[in-house]
């Protein structure tokens, strides 16, 4: 079943990025003093997953600012671009009062109804697509260190208030010495096939009617991403499948994933949903999917997911139908 169109079609747009992460300058704390006070040195401020950006033209650019004029937060190094730094500071995004950005309008999928040139508030999964490598790369980053800050203030070994070092890369216990370092969560995404090449759609329970993607699940421990593909695919749907086939891979930092995508072959058809984890599941032919996105009845991933290539990678081309 494998066939010569198995690359990815499009880009993985939150695989994006241009800087030198520079993990060689993180312990330097001279060296981190003297970018912070260099004029030319680029901050991007993100609260809650949100950041500010701002439409210019036909294109959508983060809203960056110098150390001085940043707000005081806890700061990332992100890394050095053509000699300039790049930090993130966690703080209220200026002119949105902090915890409060999930309930302001976020710039807008198309881009004509943006106001031109003006800051607005964004989430990774409103405008990842629609910043540029660099842009997005930044931003990626960012939401992920937050969120790993976030829920990470404490030692694991003994409760103390751990203490950020490493330019927001380690967390250190002051009580045992202990260092914590950023999690990432493996996860598998597979397009799963038929003999008559059909693709398995699903939906979770927690999802509207007509909301349909691919199967996905965390790798468990001691488990290889193979194993974790045939064995959710199973728990999830009833079907057994072989011959996993790694496409590709991206971040998902909502709040910590890694997503690592897949093909897999169906060896049974039954479908046999896990109620807990699956509310309705369907194969789909290339010319069923096409009928179903064209009559609205059914809308796919946004194409910032993996779901969404490899969907399209199936189907041999771009598709409409977003959520």
């Amino acid at each position: 079943m494998e066939t010569a169109q198995e690359q990815l079609i499009g880009p993985l747009l939150l695989a994006r990025g241009t800087i030198d992460r520079s993990s060689a300058l993180r312990a330097d704390e001279r060296w981190l003093e003297r970018a912070w006070a260099d004029p030319a040195t680029r901050v991007l401020v993100i609260d809650n997953g949100h950041t500010l950006v701002r439409r210019v033209g036909d294109e959508v650019h983060a809203v960056l600012f110098t150390p001085d004029g940043a707000p005081a937060g806890q700061r990332y190094l992100l890394g050095v671009e053509d000699g300039v730094a790049y930090f993130a500071v966690a703080a209220a995004l200026p002119g949105i009062p902090k915890g409060d950005v999930n309930g302001r309008v976020t710039i807008p999928m198309s881009l004509r109804d943006a106001p031109e040139g003006e800051p607005v508030a964004a989430g990774l999964r409103q405008v990842g697509g629609l910043l540029g490598d660099r842009d997005a790369g930044l931003l990626v980053y960012a939401v992920a260190l937050e969120a790993w800050h976030a829920t990470h203030e404490f030692c694991p070994r003994c409760g103390a208030h751990t203490v950020v070092q490493a330019g927001g890369h380690i967390r250190v216990c002051p009580k045992d010495s202990s260092q914590h370092f950023p999690r990432v969560d493996p996860a598998v995404i597979m397009l799963v096939r038929d003999e008559a090449d059909r693709c398995l759609l699903a939906r979770g329970p927690q999802w509207p009617e007509g909301r349909l993607s691919i199967l996905a699940g965390f790798v468990e421990p001691g488990e290889s991403l193979e194993a974790a593909v045939v064995r959710e695919v199973a728990e999830e749907v009833g079907v057994a499948v072989h011959n996993p086939r790694y496409l590709g891979s991206q971040p998902w930092p909502f709040p910590r994933s890694l997503m690592l995508g897949f093909f897999a072959e169906a060896t049974t058809t039954t479908l046999t949903p896990d109620a807990e984890e699956i509310a309705e599941a369907h194969w789909f032919s290339r010319e069923e999917l096409a009928r179903a996105l064209e009559s609205g009845e059914l809308r796919l991933p946004p194409p910032v997911s993996i779901a969404r290539r490899l969907i399209e990678t199936w189907y041999g081309g771009e598709l409409v139908g977003d959520w």
